[in-house]
């Protein structure tokens, strides 16, 4: 076995947090995957995973190990990929992370093209609401709305996202229709944060220089935008989100969803794509790139006033 083959079994360990799991997905005895382990850790001086008899995990020699070496296998990917026909073969694992929103609203609705031309390609997508680290946690890329804050990661912006407000017909009905922000006062916002225990400022509205807050009663706090959206069909309250994919229109056109104050929006959510600071951008992550800033720039380009 050469050390190629025992970096991706490295790899493939860390990253199920199992030794038996790695050794189903790769093919191998449990014992071919448990030998190539120790002698990589026995060549190295040091310990990479700890091993209990619940669990796999990476030790901090291990983390920064694993960054590395998944570095010098995509670069060696990419020296593969010279010499096959076009330059435009694909294979290999990329791991990317996006809102829950985007996935199933956007990407996943159109992926199916992108594997069909690239079959030998491999895709881990984590779908969520909270802010991954993209370097602690091994992801190639990342798309992200919202305000950026990676200083470390290179950013490349694909546009904005225009924000409106929402309510359900039966919380109109019930509250009336708003028409100033004087009106929020008897109104009840769904709150959203990533992270519980806490509150939002309230009302975001945007006079095209400034953003400004209205604080505002609610009697719903959530942190998934599933729920945000669901919590709102059901009359809990307003919110204010961006206008992602067909779903959202047709909610609008149907009724089920009421755009209230359309001239209080927030401001238009800015669009990003994130990896880490390299030189040399392995090819199957600049491809998937490549795609999905294509595939999301028309949205950020609709709804503009």
């Amino acid at each position: 076995m050469n050390q190629l083959d025992t970096l991706q079994i490295f790899q493939r360990v860390a990253e199920l947090a199992s030794f038996s799991g790695a050794a189903r997905q790769l093919g191998l005895p449990n014992a071919t995957v448990s030998l190539a382990v120790q002698q990589l850790e026995q060549m190295l001086g040091t310990r990479l995973l700890q091993r209990t008899t619940r669990r796999v995990q990476m030790t901090a020699d291990g983390e920064a190990f694993y960054r590395r070496s998944k570095e010098l296998l995509d670069d060696f990917e990419s020296l593969r990929a010279m010499f096959r026909a076009g330059g435009k073969a694909l294979a290999g694992k990329l791991r990317v992370d996006m809102s829950s929103a985007m996935a199933r609203e956007v990407v996943l609705p159109e992926l199916s093209g992108f594997l069909e031309r690239h079959p030998q390609l491999e895709i881990e997508l984590s779908a969520s609401d909270r802010r991954v680290d993209l370097i602690g946690e091994g992801f190639d890329c990342v798309l992200r709305t919202g305000t950026l804050d990676d200083s470390s990661l290179v950013a490349r912006p694909i546009g904005h996202l225009v924000q409106i407000n929402c309510a359900s017909p039966a919380y109109l009905e019930r509250y009336g229709v708003p028409r100033t922000l004087e009106d929020l006062a008897h109104h009840k916002l769904v709150h959203y944060r990533q992270m519980l225990g806490g509150r939002s400022p309230g009302w975001e509205w945007f006079d095209g220089k400034q953003t400004h807050y209205v604080p505002m009663a609610g009697s719903l706090t959530v942190n998934s935008t599933e729920t945000y959206d669901a919590a709102c069909q059901a009359g809990l309250g307003m919110i204010q989100l961006p206008l992602v994919g067909p779903r959202k229109r047709r909610l609008l056109a149907q009724g089920t969803l009421v755009e209230v104050l359309p001239q209080y929006r927030p401001a238009p959510m800015p669009v990003s794509l994130l990896y880490a600071s390299r030189r040399h951008v392995p090819a199957r992550v600049a491809e998937f790139m490549d795609w999905l800033h294509a595939l999301i720039l028309p949205l950020t380009q609709e709804g503009q006033e």
